[in-house]
């Protein structure tokens, strides 16, 4: 062998994925290294669909930290009307808290038998979760109408347009879910465990969740924190 052999110099060895991120990496060996994504490919539809909807839900949640925002400004700006005190039953309140947080619970249980494809319980706890929350609506719709009756409605003061409007739109949210609900029974029943379907029950329980989060936070600020002020 020659000097200028041995003095050649030697190839590195091929650079592997330090950071296990699957991109350029040798056949096989993006699969031991990328989990969950192969050999660098994109995520899967149900996880960017997840994801989207996420944002719209925080999205939301803005909205309705501004309505909040709002009626701490406007709480005491009742204009020599009736205040949270003079108007809030309470026992109405915690059951129609009672109603939102049950219904939530069978909806975790409708996702959990979309999961295991039983459809009779998917459809049970679905319909459950529907029962629970019209009940909800029907007892927000109550107060609203007592409220009106008793000249407290949401033009009489700025605290009182402050509250319907909170209220309010949560209840439209909730009206909004229960459309959504039937929609999703439907195309269960008819359509079967397809995987845009299930994608859809998803996300319809994503919203369902956030609703019922955000009537504690009003559970919390508008009535308890108002009937105590």
């Amino acid at each position: 062998m020659s000097d200028t052999a041995a003095f050649a110099p030697v190839a590195p060895p091929p650079r592997r994925d330090p950071h296990h991120l699957g991109h350029h990496a040798r056949p096989g060996e993006g699969e031991a290294t990328a989990a969950g994504r192969g050999t660098g490919g994109p995520a899967p539809k149900r996880i960017v669909v997840g994801y989207g909807f996420w944002i719209f839900l925080l999205s939301d949640i803005v909205m309705f930290a501004a309505f909040f925002a709002a009626y701490a400004v406007l709480r005491g700006g009742t204009a020599g009307g009736p205040g949270p005190r003079d108007l809030f039953d309470l026992t109405t309140v915690a059951i129609e808290t009672g109603c939102l947080l049950i219904s939530s619970f069978t909806c975790g249980v409708a996702t959990l038998a979309l999961a295991a494809r039983r459809p009779f319980a998917f459809q049970a706890a679905m319909a459950v979760t529907f029962l629970f929350g019209a009940a909800f609506l029907a007892l927000e719709l109550r107060e609203f109408t007592d409220l009106v009756a008793r000249d407290a409605g949401p033009s009489r003061s700025a605290f009182l347009s402050a509250f319907f409007t909170v209220v309010g739109c949560h209840g439209l949210h909730v009206t909004a879910g229960l459309l959504w609900l039937l929609t999703m029974m439907a195309q269960v029943l008819t359509k079967g465990f397809r995987a845009d379907i299930l994608r859809r029950v998803m996300c319809f329980s994503l919203f369902w969740h956030a609703l019922d989060i955000v009537w504690v936070a009003v559970f919390t600020v508008v009535y308890l924190m108002g009937s105590i002020a």
